[in-house]
């Protein structure tokens, strides 16, 4: 962890989803270098902070406020969300029939470029850049000939996100549930790619049901959420009696099991 001041400040968040709400009063602040993992069952609002943070349409922010380097995002549109930084892996990657994965690659390389006042890379540049990036997460090369995830299986869905996480090269990588449906060949290399990707100046929020993908990306922080709320230590152990031992600052998970039956074997992390 290589934290050197905050990158995303969310300052109680109220949030809903077609007039549902989901979340209620979140505070969380992920500073720069750090690797966040939110896990939950399914309706603790895990995914939709990915979203609202990404300022999907069809996610309305209620009340509250967060702040990206600093500066309120609640009025960006999505787009310069993504352009100034701010990249989301989707838990269900679409198919865009028509669109060559090329073509959509290579444009939103150009739009982050130019948001950074950089040129456009020409076709023999990006083709040596998207070569070395497909090569780290083993995605077969004839895969970015055809239109965007249409008849890719679910494990090349997801290589496809993290390889846009790779090329776009983003200050925050938000990846939600990028784990789920895949077999463990497909859940490491999807792993090596979130991990190769990581840096001092790079954040992730990891969204996530399983334990497995942290034998893999060891994150910096652990969240447990209920009913979109972020649990407290104390709230998560207690009722199964069992004790804490904290460790320079950290606290080490000996064995933990929450309402989704994670186990953390010996995993040392900061558990908020």
């Amino acid at each position: 962890m290589t934290s050197t001041g905050s990158l995303l400040e969310k300052i109680d968040l109220h949030a809903s989803v077609e007039d549902t709400k989901i979340l209620n009063g979140i505070n969380l602040n992920i500073g720069v270098g750090e690797v966040h993992a939110i896990m939950g069952p399914n309706g603790s609002g895990k995914s939709t902070l990915a979203n609202v943070i990404a300022g999907r349409p069809g996610y309305t922010v209620n009340s509250g406020d967060f702040k990206y380097k600093g500066q309120s995002i609640l009025d960006y549109d999505p787009e310069i969300r993504a352009r100034s930084g701010i990249f989301l892996a989707f838990q269900y990657p679409v198919e865009l029939p028509g669109v060559r994965t090329w073509q959509f690659l290579k444009a939103a390389v150009d739009a982050v470029r130019k948001e950074k006042g950089m040129d456009e890379l020409g076709v023999r540049d990006f083709d040596n850049l998207l070569e070395e990036k497909r090569s780290l997460v083993e995605m077969d090369s004839d895969l970015v000939k055809r239109s965007v995830n249409e008849g890719f299986s679910g494990g090349e869905k997801k290589r496809n996100e993290i390889l846009q996480l790779a090329l776009l090269d983003p200050a925050l990588g938000l990846l939600d549930e990028t784990d789920s449906g895949l077999d463990i060949d497909a859940l490491r290399i999807v792993s090596e790619g979130v991990n190769n990707f990581r840096g001092p100046e790079k954040s992730v929020l990891l969204v996530t049901h399983y334990q497995r993908i942290l034998d893999y990306i060891t994150p910096d922080y652990v969240q447990f959420w209920l009913m979109a709320k972020l649990l407290s230590l104390e709230e998560v152990i207690s009722p199964w009696g069992w004790s804490k031992r904290v460790m320079s600052g950290s606290v080490n998970l000996l064995l933990l099991k929450v309402q989704i039956d994670a186990e953390i074997l010996s995993r040392k992390c900061v558990l908020r």
